[in-house]
């Protein structure tokens, strides 16, 4: 007798329940093991909470647990093809440009990419002190041999961060001025921020081929884009209000206070965003390495795969090169934004 018999046959729907019921066969041996202990007293501890399988036990008609996550699966396959008749167009550039920055920065030679970039780093900081440390770094990533796959990284990291950055902002802005959006929008920041990472690749494995750049690309900024929306809704929402009332007293338009009032004041709120996101697309980078996702993480994997310990720690070290450098970068830049609006 199941536990759950006498709800069934209290409502008198017994004969529903039993309606489809056939002759099972021949009993598992989990079975005859749990028959053989039926003569045991049962206590309140033993009795199962009232989930799917366990109803299912006293009523045939209830469906169990993993019907229902069957049926998810055929549901999303159903409008696979749909979604992605939908998708393909509109992320295929996202491939274009990561493909193009990718080969622009394993083609570009070392002794060209590191003056490039110790000039975007002087003019992000204005330190020289900063420039020679991401010097030293780069330069040790480049001595073990490293070089190659940081610069795969860099370059997936800049895409994506720049996407983020460039959906982000302007999503934040529109929800700093509506608290309806707002309303609508946190559930999904909240859904996005909580979702473990592998659960990005799970749906969009089925969407798109493995060999397409779109597909971890698409993972990175769904992942990373959250900070960069909630600061900048915070920065322009903690804008001073009599800051508002004097641009109001001015007579200048919605445009004209949020270009040159509410976004200049809420910019340290805003690169901090950056920063974060910047840091959570370099972990889901290292992730995304499991989708053909190259750099660094392709080590990571590899060392995990074929139990290689200094390749994987080696590479991770490079990873956290990598993490160094960017925080530094853009903290120092945010930095600079707070001195210029003390002067």
């Amino acid at each position: 007798m199941a536990t759950y018999d006498f709800i069934f046959d209290g409502l008198g729907l017994r004969s529903w329940c039993d309606a489809d019921k056939t002759e099972k066969g021949p009993l598992s041996m989990a079975d005859l093991l749990a028959k053989g202990d039926s003569g045991k007293e049962s206590s309140l501890l033993d009795i199962p909470f009232p989930s799917l399988d366990a109803l299912n036990e006293s009523c045939g008609r209830v469906v169990q647990s993993r019907a229902m996550t069957k049926g998810v699966e055929e549901g999303f396959l159903a409008i696979k093809d749909v979604l992605r008749f939908v998708l393909d167009p509109i992320t295929q550039p996202l491939s274009w440009l990561l493909e193009y920055t990718l080969l622009i920065f394993e083609t570009v030679p070392w002794w060209i990419m590191f003056p490039i970039l110790m000039i975007v780093v002087y003019l992000a900081t204005k330190s020289i002190r900063m420039v020679g440390f991401v010097t030293i770094c780069l330069a040790f990533l480049a001595f073990i041999d490293h070089y190659s796959h940081s610069m795969q990284t860099l370059a997936i990291i800049f895409v994506c961060a720049c996407l983020c950055v460039l959906f982000g902002v302007p999503i934040g802005i529109a929800m700093s001025r509506s608290d309806r959006m707002q309303r609508m929008t946190i559930p999904i920041l909240d859904m996005l921020q909580t979702l473990p990472p592998f659960v990005y690749l799970i749906p969009l494995i089925f969407l798109f081929s493995v060999t397409e750049p779109k597909l971890y690309g698409i993972a990175i900024i769904l992942y990373a884009i959250v900070p960069v929306i909630r600061l900048t809704d915070l920065g322009i929402r903690l804008v001073d209000k009599d800051v508002i009332e004097a641009a109001d007293s001015f007579g200048m338009t919605e445009r004209q206070k949020l270009i040159g009032v509410q976004i200049p004041l809420a910019l340290p709120n805003i690169m901090a965003g950056i920063n974060q996101t910047i840091m959570m697309s370099l972990a889901m980078v290292v992730i995304a390495s499991l989708v053909s996702a190259p750099g660094l993480g392709v080590l990571v994997l590899r060392g995990i795969r074929n139990l290689e310990l200094g390749v994987g720690l080696i590479s991770g070290l490079g990873i956290v090169l990598l993490a160094i450098i960017l925080d530094r970068v853009t903290k120092a830049a945010l930095d600079r934004v707070n001195a210029a609006q003390k002067r």
